[in-house]
């Protein structure tokens, strides 16, 4: 029996952040969700119609109108609880509105589940997470915003487990359960978040939720012989100086071989442990080991928090939450993906905010970093598919892939590099800067290797484009090269108003021995895309004014001055998904 289940809550931010954890409800597995928006009463009574739209996705989940952040699996059928706002499309109002699915990318609607209604979260239903007790039981720890506008940690369980749509849940008379004071010096406005819980081999069920003091990171951990009277420990599980607030914390087991999942609380010989958290905008993550008798995380040397450190994604993605999918034992990942348009913009079209395709996630063989890639589910979309036959891409040439719904389309494109020679010496100074670097080299910079990739939702005439592309860099150590993954959005608008980020990463992998993967899902106004196997992500929101139906259209494209051999591309149109 499993349970993947989303968790929300309310972040704060100077800028829009939103904040998504989810957690599946299988054995001590668990799921989250979590949002952050400042309140905008003035805007919450407005209303839009979210018809026909050329930006709202067809695959990606997202309510029918309005703010959403949100989704586990229960009895066979996966529940998406997620952060609703039923009067307006910005933060405000919030409920957690559920839907049910069977394979994670058709949706069908349900009720409201939670929402405000004790003392101890009179205020807000922030973010929550689910773990599944000894005998299938269900519970729910999330944030509330009590009467004093502190953030308190609270339970619910579901009112009837006979119903495998878990349609009603009622709170916990002992709520709150955990809470900021004096004597543990947390701050009332940064204790948020509980993450998945998992029991240790004392039978003690542990926690962590998120926190900082001053500029400090902090993920405190709380233990519970009954998952209802909690203890703080005396120390944190990990803290990182010059962090700032960690949100949306994950802490979970990864095989050191293979790539299958593990439960929550696995540990012993060949488990290593993942923590994620959510800062400056960004999800980074560390691998290291458990300390089963300090209870700490330790990461490995290399493997810290910080800007420069590893992320699950380069793009837009925050507040993500892993769960273990028992059924195919596999770790599923999931994310928010939010706007990048104006407030004003999204209420006027009705709706804001989009959650990304669920990836399994595993170890990769090196132990250093993780791999991702698209659940198998999403291959049921699939139709009307595209071959390619394998050619020399010229420098300076384009070709267009022909026969796909460029707006909606899954494409996978592997790049052969006959010779080194032309690939340019990356200066040390932007060792650190992939983003910088992919800003400054974008598409139009012809250089020795690359750039060359994909043009997506593109106009005839590539006055608009986004440019998804590889650039080769030969490293200050001889016969060593590197290879850096962009993702260019300067030119996928004619909107001026609209933010247009370039992002970029360095992703691990050999040129001289493999061959360069990238694939993309397309969704209208989002381009999510997977650099050598899943080594490095990046997803991005894109805006269109001219590249939009039948105005798009997909190609292949090399402007460096040395040509590559595309040896694959295989491209599919993409079939619309029930969503609600």
């Amino acid at each position: 029996m499993q349970i993947f289940m989303a968790k929300l809550r309310h972040c704060f931010s100077a800028w829009l952040v939103i904040c998504l954890l989810l957690g599946l409800l299988h054995g001590h597995g668990i799921l989250q969700a979590q949002a952050s928006h400042p309140t905008h009463r003035q805007l919450q009574s407005l209303q839009s119609s979210p018809s026909d739209q050329p930006y709202r996705t067809s695959y990606h989940f997202q309510p029918p109108k309005n703010w959403m952040n949100g989704p586990m699996i229960y009895k066979g059928i996966y529940h998406l609880f997620y952060q609703y706002n039923p009067y307006g499309a910005v933060w405000g109002h919030i409920v957690w509105a559920h839907s049910t699915s069977t394979d994670l990318i058709n949706w069908t609607n349900h009720s409201h589940a939670i929402y405000p209604s004790q003392p101890s979260d009179v205020n807000g239903c922030w973010s929550g997470s689910a773990t599944m007790l000894p005998g299938g039981k269900p519970v729910i720890l999330y944030t509330g915003i009590n009467q004093n506008n502190q953030q308190v940690q609270n339970l619910a369980m579901p009112k009837n487990l006979s119903d495998p749509y878990l349609i009603e849940w009622v709170k916990s008379p002992m709520n709150p359960l955990m809470a900021p004071d004096d004597m543990n010096k947390i701050e009332a406005d940064s204790f948020r978040d509980p993450t998945t819980a998992w029991l240790g081999p004392d039978r003690r069920w542990r926690v962590i939720i998120g926190s900082k003091r001053r500029n400090r990171g902090m993920a405190i951990l709380y233990r519970s012989k009954d998952f209802v009277r909690w203890t703080e420990a005396k120390h944190p599980l990990h803290s990182t100086e010059g962090t700032g607030m960690w949100e949306c914390p994950d802490f979970y087991p990864v095989l050191a071989n293979g790539a299958e999942g593990a439960d929550t609380s696995a540990i012993g010989h060949g488990v290593k442990h993942v923590l994620k958290v959510s800062f400056h905008g960004e999800d980074h993550y560390t691998v290291g080991t458990y300390d089963l008798v300090k209870d700490i995380f330790i990461p490995d040397v290399g493997s810290e928090e910080n800007d420069s450190g590893l992320k699950y994604d380069y793009g837009k993605y925050y507040a993500s939450k892993t769960f273990f999918d028992s059924a195919k034992k596999r770790r599923v990942l999931w994310g928010w993906i939010n706007e990048v348009t104006q407030e004003a913009i999204n209420v006027e079209k009705g709706w804001s905010g989009i959650q990304g395709i669920p990836r399994r996630i595993w170890l990769d063989r090196s132990g250093k970093q993780l791999l991702q890639w698209p659940v198998e589910e999403i291959e049921k979309q699939r139709m009307n598919q595209v071959d390619l036959p394998a050619r020399l891409l010229e420098g300076g040439s384009v070709v267009e892939v022909s026969g796909v719904t460029a707006t909606q389309a899954d494409v996978e494109i592997e790049f052969e590099i006959p010779k080194l020679e032309k690939a340019e010496l990356l200066d040390p100074n932007w060792s650190d800067h992939p983003q910088a670097l992919c800003s400054q080299q974008g598409a139009p910079a012809r250089g020795g290797l690359g750039p060359f990739g994909l043009l997506i939702l593109a106009s005839k005439d590539l006055q608009e484009h986004t440019s998804v592309f590889f650039r080769v860099f030969q490293h200050q150590e001889k016969n060593k090269f590197i290879v850096l993954m962009c993702s260019d959005q300067n030119r996928s608008s004619l909107h001026l108003d609209y933010d247009k980020t370039t992002f970029g990463a360095f992703v691990d992998i050999d040129p001289t021995r493999e061959k360069l993967q990238l694939r993309s899902l397309i969704d209208r106004s989002i381009v999510e895309s997977f650099g050598g196997g899943g080594k490095a992500c990046i997803s991005a929101r894109v805006y269109p004014s001219l590249a939009i139906d039948g105005g798009a259209h997909l190609y292949a494209f090399n402007n460096g001055t040395q040509s590559v051999t595309v040896s694959r591309l295989t491209a599919w149109s993409m079939k619309k998904a029930q969503i609600n």
